[in-house]
């Protein structure tokens, strides 16, 4: 499927995904073949939640390229705290840019964006929705230390609010994969997640206990309890900290085994875990910046994925 926006990663097909990857791999192995090559390019950063790695890696990436970034800013210090809607804002953007970069609390706020805009839009992150180019990002980590087929992927935490995980799953039935969710009965991924997996012909297992899984894994995707995400602060407290990673968890993993985490983290992986060798989830965050330099070549050279 060829697409001019990046709204999901169930537009992505394997051949759409290992196109990225490939690009992104050439880029990483000799950064300045492409600098400049976008000298005239402007990329509009569209925030409405915060943002530190998504927001610094898309900018960092059109830079690179040779380009430039026009930033709406925080939500206080735009005309969004006047009421404007988010359809005017990214139909005036869209003037000042040749793409846009659009992080948003409400889900489908990216897809109902694009269609008021030509210039191709990224969705960087639509509250529990979606997140693909983190989707892409981690898949890059994935391929680099352990390939993409044959796995055995564990994905833990908030897999009910969690964007990161529902764009990662989805992605992930494109690959000889068998995906573990660990969980609380609370935070199990939504129900509607499941049943386009199940449809994807996904390889799926669903687990309360790390332990039980954690031998036979080639991943262990952590993500945090999001605060942000609970409607009721009390649920929040009673499963925050409930799923934690220090050096006697990973004494049951194997010892190739990749830590992973889209971050930022509180207290779920436990800051001594960051010396051993399974930890790559600052290399991860690290490939944000040639993975989104390869999505933007394709989308500013060729106006589709």
């Amino acid at each position: 499927m060829r697409q001019d926006h990046l709204i999901t990663a169930t537009q992505l097909s394997r051949a759409d995904i290992e196109a990225v990857l490939d690009r992104a791999a050439e880029i990483d192995a000799d950064p300045g073949a492409v600098a400049d090559r976008y000298r005239e390019a402007v990329l509009a950063l569209c925030f409405f939640e915060p943002s530190t790695r998504t927001k610094m890696s898309f900018e960092t990436a059109i830079k690179r390229l040779g380009g430039a970034t026009t930033d709406m800013g925080t939500v206080e210090s735009s005309s969004v705290k006047k009421g404007e809607s988010l359809a005017d804002t990214v139909r005036v953007v869209e003037g000042y840019a040749d793409a846009l970069v659009l992080r948003h609390p409400s889900e489908g706020a990216a897809k109902m964006a694009a269609e008021f805009v030509d210039v191709p839009v990224i969705n960087a992150g639509d509250g529990a929705g979606q997140h693909p180019s983190q989707t892409l990002l981690d898949l890059y980590t994935i391929r680099e230390n352990v390939g993409l087929d044959d796995l055995s992927i564990g994905i833990m935490g908030d897999l009910k609010y969690g964007r990161t995980v529902h764009s990662l799953a989805e992605a992930l039935t494109n690959f000889d994969v068998r995906q573990h969710f660990i969980s609380p009965e609370s935070l199990k991924l939504p129900r509607g997640v499941r049943f386009d997996l199940h449809n994807s012909g996904a390889q799926l297992r669903e687990h309360t206990d790390l332990e039980e899984v954690l031998p036979e894994l080639d991943v262990l995707y952590v993500t945090r309890i999001q605060r942000e995400r609970f409607p009721d602060e009390t649920e929040y407290e009673q499963i925050a900290g409930e799923y934690q990673i220090d050096d006697d968890t990973l004494e049951l993993a194997d010892d190739d085994l990749a830590v992973m985490h889209p971050l930022p983290r509180v207290d779920e992986i436990d800051p001594a875990v960051d010396a051993l060798s399974q930890a790559t989830y600052f290399e991860q965050a690290h490939n944000g910046v040639p993975v989104r330099m390869a999505l933007l070549d394709f989308l500013l050279s060729e106006g589709e994925l």
